[in-house]
């Protein structure tokens, strides 16, 4: 049984997208492969290397080639690589080159990796395991933010949203997500004073906050940068609707054609579409249909034989 290591920075502690991804991964692969997780290699002999986030672990995939330059490496691509650190960053570019292959997590990706590098790029769809929506109020609509509390994420949107319908006492905005900036953390305090209706939750355990997703009529996810949001895909798959700010990383997921985007930053366009989720039992529904119809792409079948295949291709084909 071929053995192997999947590097990611992020472990169980950070509770963050890639630490869901990489863990998920090591399970749909197991069966197949002796795996294993470490936050940076630490020289193992392992047949084959997935390592996550091009930046930070650059040493650990950089350490890898040289001592195993034949051996499969596969780099996948985050939010801040694909719309950041590969335009710039010297580590993260020779990570592209050093990949044998390069991983997106959404279909736009592609188009953000340089042109040197494209030909190597797989696109695997994350998934999440379908859940049945929960019971919701109907005396007002029951909006969600999940995202911790950083710039890529934009929880400024929200909150100047929040403030835009602090007069409507019938749409209340919950946010879960830790205090990761101070100073953005003190902003979701300042909203919760001046708005009654927005109540900022903290860092909750995955279940409890795929529970409230269930529970919510709406989620918004108003990032700046993406690679592909796997709090979208659980509310998908959960039947709530999503709003989501006009970037790849969401598009890529939901459809150019969705109804429910608005430009990044657009904190009065945000507004609006929650008006219309409350005033418009129409456009609720219009939501729901569009994101029923993207679900079967996030299924946990999808993205496992997308995995298996990549790796017997690399394996397989390795000296």
């Amino acid at each position: 049984m071929h053995r192997l290591v999947i590097v990611t920075p992020a472990l169980a502690r950070a509770n963050n997208g890639n630490w869901q991804t990489a863990q998920r991964w090591s399970r749909m692969l197991r069966n197949h492969y002796r795996v294993r997780l470490v936050p940076a290699w630490d020289a193992g002999d392992d047949d084959a290397m997935i390592a996550l986030h091009a930046r930070r672990s650059a040493p650990s995939i950089a350490a890898w080639r040289q001592a195993h330059p034949t051996r499969p490496l596969v780099v996948v691509l985050t939010g801040t690589d694909l719309y950041g650190d590969i335009g710039h960053d010297a580590q993260a570019q020779a990570s592209l080159a050093l990949a044998d292959r390069l991983v997106v997590l959404q279909p736009l990706g592609p188009r953000s990796v340089p042109d040197p590098w494209r030909a190597k790029v797989d696109v695997v769809i994350q998934s999440s395991p379908p859940r049945r929506p929960l019971a919701k109020p109907t005396r007002h609509l029951r909006v969600l933010m999940v995202g911790h509390l950083r710039s890529e994420k934009s929880p400024e949107t929200y909150f100047a949203a929040a403030r835009r319908l602090a007069h409507r006492a019938d749409i209340r905005l919950d946010h879960i997500g830790g205090p990761l900036d101070p100073a953005l953390a003190e902003g979701a305090r300042a909203c919760m004073a001046d708005c009654p209706h927005y109540r900022w939750l903290g860092a909750l355990p995955h279940a409890a906050t795929r529970r409230r997703i269930q529970q919510a009529h709406v989620l918004v996810h108003p990032s700046r940068l993406e690679g592909g949001a796997h709090v979208v895909i659980e509310a998908v798959t959960s039947g709530t609707p999503v709003l989501v700010s006009r970037i790849d990383g969401n598009l890529g997921l939901v459809g150019d054609d969705y109804a429910g985007s608005f430009d990044w930053g657009d904190d009065a366009a945000l507004a609006a579409l929650l008006q219309r989720c409350r005033d418009e039992p129409a456009m609720l529904a219009k939501l729901q249909a569009q994101c029923a119809a993207r679900a079967p792409l996030f299924a946990p079948d999808h993205e496992r034989a997308l995995l298996h295949a990549l790796m017997h291709r690399l394996l397989e084909t390795a000296p």
